[in-house]
């Protein structure tokens, strides 16, 4: 009896615990690495605190510096992706931080300060306005992620939300630089700034200018136009600014207007 026992208890034991075996050691997963690229993040942080910046300099009635701090959140936010992919930095927390940055600096900052500068005075119509904006920026994002590698890289669909967030900021910067009194305004504008969130959701296509390669060589004449360009821009920098990414924002309805009327010729 004892020895069944004691057979018994050593059969339980063996199989609670049954040995390792070398193919079980080698099914075992890999510990993840808890690191993360330096590089490409920080230019995300600083699109971050730039839209950060820009949300409370328009609380404060800075208007001025916060579109500034807009503008140079969507230059910082065009970078960290070009920066990752030149240096192979990519990763799946690279792509998930910069789409949060954007819904603050692109989504939540413009709507902020449009809405403090003049779109209060509308009442309920402007902060609803501020809101449409709000809501197309985190759509936008929302099917920008799930429509990445299934898509045709040269366009985007619906209106980018950086070049949105620089038609709000941009209108913003200009009438505060040249000291608009734009209060009778108010619902125009309200109507631009839903209008811009309408079409971040709109299945318009906008050139990427991802084809572009910037290690590549161009022609003359096209460095010579960048060059006159960035003359013009510095004589007057709130508008020609505004009116460069008003150009862009108008492209994809008028190129979806021209291909309709080819189409039903």
């Amino acid at each position: 009896m004892i020895d069944q026992h004691d057979n018994q208890h050593a059969e339980d034991n063996g199989s609670a615990n049954p040995p390792e075996s070398p193919e079980n050691q080698q099914e075992s997963p890999k510990p993840r690495s808890r690191g993360i690229y330096l590089l490409p993040n920080l230019f995300t942080t600083g699109a971050l605190f730039s839209g950060f910046y820009a949300v409370v300099a328009g609380m404060n009635g800075d208007f001025a510096s916060a579109s500034i701090a807009i503008f140079v959140a969507m230059v910082l936010d065009g970078l960290d992706g070009r920066v990752a992919r030149m240096t192979n930095t990519s990763s799946a927390f690279g792509a998930e931080y910069d789409s949060l940055s954007d819904m603050v600096s692109f989504g939540v900052a413009p709507a902020l300060v449009s809405f403090s500068w003049v779109l209060s005075s509308a009442g309920k119509f402007g902060w609803f306005a501020a809101f449409i904006y709000v809501a197309g920026a985190a759509l936008r994002l929302a099917r920008f992620n799930t429509q990445i590698g299934s898509v045709d890289k040269r366009y985007f669909i619906g209106l980018p939300s950086p070049a949105a967030a620089a038609a709000v900021a941009g209108l913003v910067w200009a009438s505060v630089e040249f000291d608009l009194d734009v209060t009778g305004y108010a619902y125009l504008i309200a109507v631009y700034v839903a209008l811009v969130g309408v079409l971040m959701v709109s299945n318009v296509l906008y050139y990427s200018f991802k084809d572009v390669d910037p290690k590549g060589k161009i022609p003359f004449m096209i460095l010579l136009a960048i060059v006159l360009v960035v003359g013009v821009i510095s004589i007057s920098p709130p508008i020609i600014l505004w009116l460069l990414i008003l150009g862009y924002s108008l492209s994809g309805p008028i190129l979806w207007l021209v291909r309709k009327r080819k189409t039903r010729a």
